[in-house]
């Protein structure tokens, strides 16, 4: 990956002090601003490469369009409060401590599903109060009771863990962890369906998106053991709270433990108020360890990625996650070059593409087709009016433009290993090209049919034209271009002489106008790489 260069940061909510110590020992200017208002961070923001929020900020498309960011970091696990659409639409990182509050947020899961279990802050309440009624506080056990586990990534695990040592039984749902992987510590797999039914207790830990939104709803409960406690330390609105409040009222749930709401701090104060309700103000990553973490962290996740050593918490920018080895760089400036080759091809014709096939063969290769994709689409883009395409944003960059994307991988045929083949086709007519790597530098193999005798450098001014095979060839167009002012510096030509062929000549400069070249060739296209 080239590198991401961040020089100066804005904190925009209190983080641990590590952070902004960890940032500016490795040469990254740290300004600390809390409490702003949407229109000030909007006027800030300008000023920042890097943007590090937790989650009170609210990262909207209009700050985002407003700003020249580069990274946006939340010490913290949720993005929901960062338009993340927006953020990669503008080519910005939006990166995540995906276990800074790991560990906290699972205890805090357990200590509700105690008190619940238990009436805890209840019986505190009343104690407070002056009363001793142990008859109204009766709980229940957690020994031999089944919790239902919605989520099972590192918080749902370490919850699992943690609750199994009480004697429960724990099953659960995730759409993404293989059932053999949390059958190895101790939670069975199995769809919703299966699992409403069997739960005493039932608590999720999913992203907010529109497949959790409502997720426990009136339809749901209904599913559920009447009696069934719930709790949600993960996000305001993946438990409906109006069908919650239906449900307690009903008797169908009998306790919730909330530390989340969809309005924060909640106007509403039904659920807040409700006898058999625990709730907190959103204390998941409340604990000094946690916040120690998450600072920590996001501070040492933007400095690796800046030193080019690893990416990490990267949620919208898993490309790069593989791009941070000598062999891709230099894998990327290829897809780049080729890509570039065939855009300024189609430029000069005037012929707009709209399918674009790219194929990677090799084994080298084979771990790279999805970074070969983005850096060929940045090379075909990078020159179209109002595109700023990088690695991040370009495939929604390519969709908004109406290209369609195929990509495959092919074993090596023999004749070459590690070989990037793209196609695009323009009007009915395609341009073909096919590169490799090689002695460290990125080479043009083939352009559309013509396969060089010599592979062509891509660095440096290069022009490229189409003629017909003749021995007065090279010397015309030498001639023509001394005329302009232009040297020839490396010339390349076709392995075969027949028929209109594509040639390349590494210039000292540019042409000012490719027609010049009109009486000689039947197409040219020039670039500098």
């Amino acid at each position: 990956m080239a590198p991401i260069f961040i020089k100066t940061v804005l904190i925009s909510e209190s983080v641990d002090p590590r952070c902004k110590t960890i940032l500016e020992e490795n040469g990254i200017r740290v300004t600390e601003k809390q409490n702003m208002k949407k229109d000030e961070l909007m006027a800030e923001i300008k000023d920042y490469d890097g943007l590090v929020v937790r989650s009170a900020t609210k990262v909207t498309s209009d700050i985002i369009n407003a700003a020249n960011l580069k990274i946006i970091g939340r010490a913290g696990t949720g993005v929901d409060n960062v338009d993340v659409d927006a953020a990669t639409k503008k080519g910005i990182i939006v990166m995540n401590t995906p276990s800074g509050n790991t560990i906290s947020a699972a205890e805090l899961t357990c200590a509700l599903l105690m008190s619940l279990s238990r009436n805890v802050p209840q019986a505190a309440m009343s104690m407070k109060q002056g009363n001793w009624d142990r008859k109204k506080f009766m709980g229940a056990e957690l020994y031999g009771k089944v919790l239902g586990i919605v989520g099972l990534g590192r918080i749902g695990k370490e919850v699992a863990s943690r609750m199994q040592s009480f004697g429960m039984r724990t099953i659960g749902y995730d759409p993404i962890t293989p059932p053999e992987v949390t059958a190895s510590w101790g939670v069975e797999q199995m769809s919703l369906e299966q699992l409403w039914p069997q739960c005493d207790y039932i608590t999720v830990h999913t992203p907010l998106m529109p497949s959790t939104v409502g997720l426990l709803n009136d339809e749901t409960f209904a599913k559920c053991k009447k009696g069934v406690k719930v709790v949600n330390c993960a996000r305001g609105g993946i438990i409906d709270e109006a069908a919650l409040l239906r449900a307690l009222e009903s008797g169908q749930c009998g306790g919730a433990g909330l530390d989340v709401f969809v309005e924060e701090p909640p106007q509403n104060r039904s659920l807040v108020d409700h006898p058999n309700v625990i709730s907190c103000p959103h204390l998941g990553a409340s604990t000094k360890e946690a916040q120690a973490r998450c600072g920590e962290d996001i501070a040492l996740q933007i400095v690796d990625m800046v030193k080019g050593k690893k990416l990490v918490g990267a949620v919208n920018a898993q490309v790069l996650a593989s791009t941070f080895s000598q062999e891709s760089h230099q894998l990327i400036k290829l897809g780049e070059a080729v890509g570039a080759v065939l855009q300024s091809c189609a430029t000069s014709s005037k012929k707009m593409y709209k399918h674009v096939q790219i194929t990677t063969q090799g084994d080298c290769m084979k771990s790279a087709t999805g970074y070969m994709t983005s850096s060929v689409l940045v090379g075909l883009l990078n020159h179209e009016s109002g595109c700023c395409p990088n690695l991040i944003n370009v495939l929604s960059l390519a969709k908004e433009s109406g290209i369609t994307v195929n990509q495959t991988h092919c074993a090596s045929d023999g004749a070459a290993s590690g070989m990037c083949k793209v196609e695009i086709v323009a009007n009915g007519s395609s341009y073909k090209a096919s590169g490799s790597v090689q002695g460290g530098v990125p080479v043009l193999l083939e352009l559309s049919d013509s396969v060089f005798k010599q592979p062509v450098s891509l660095t440096g001014n290069l022009l490229f034209f189409k003629a017909s095979a003749s021995p007065q060839l090279l010397s015309s167009v030498a001639g023509l271009l001394a005329t302009e002012g232009v040297e020839i510096e490396s010339y390349s030509a076709p392995a075969d002489r027949t028929g209109d062929l594509w040639y390349c000549v590494g210039v000292s400069s540019l042409l000012r106008d490719l027609s010049a070249l009109k009486p000689l060739v039947k197409e040219a296209a020039q670039l500098t790489i």
